[in-house]
């Protein structure tokens, strides 16, 4: 016959269990272990989440960095443009030209930012409504 001890296997770095421990001494233990695994499981949260802020960063960056690209070339696009006229037209109207090209597009950006930002809500609607339903159920659960 084989004694309790064979028949479960001890974590590695935890205290050998006394077969004369109280309940209370048990719960004890159980009530540290699951403190420790909560801050174990904190401190990998932590870390995941410093990881992931890092990544985070470094993708703005870029971004950041293709807008100002983008930006850059528009520009030069633009003198490109108004130099080109400048042949046709004489350099003040081709930079006017160019100007008013660029006052069309903000233009019409302008408007269409704006008619879709009229549509945004800023009230999360679906959010409310099963809050709502929450209450209810919490108020009659058996319905």
């Amino acid at each position: 016959m084989s004694s309790p001890e064979a028949e479960y296997t001890r974590v590695p770095g935890t205290p050998p269990v006394d077969d004369q421990a109280s309940l209370g001494d048990l719960v004890g233990e159980l009530a540290n272990d699951l403190s420790r695994l909560m801050r174990q499981e904190l401190q990998l949260a932590k870390a995941e989440l410093r990881e992931e802020a890092a990544k985070a960063g470094k993708a703005a960056g870029m971004l950041g960095a293709a807008g100002f690209a983008g930006y850059m070339t528009a520009v030069l696009l633009s003198f490109a443009l108004a130099f080109g006229l400048a042949y046709a037209v004489g350099l003040g109207w081709a930079t006017l030209i160019v100007a008013v090209l660029w006052g069309i597009a903000g233009a019409v950006l302008y408007s269409a930012g704006r008619s879709r930002l009229k549509n945004v809500s800023p009230m999360p609607k679906r959010t409310i409504d099963t809050l709502k339903e929450d209450a209810e159920w919490a108020r009659h659960p058996t319905g």
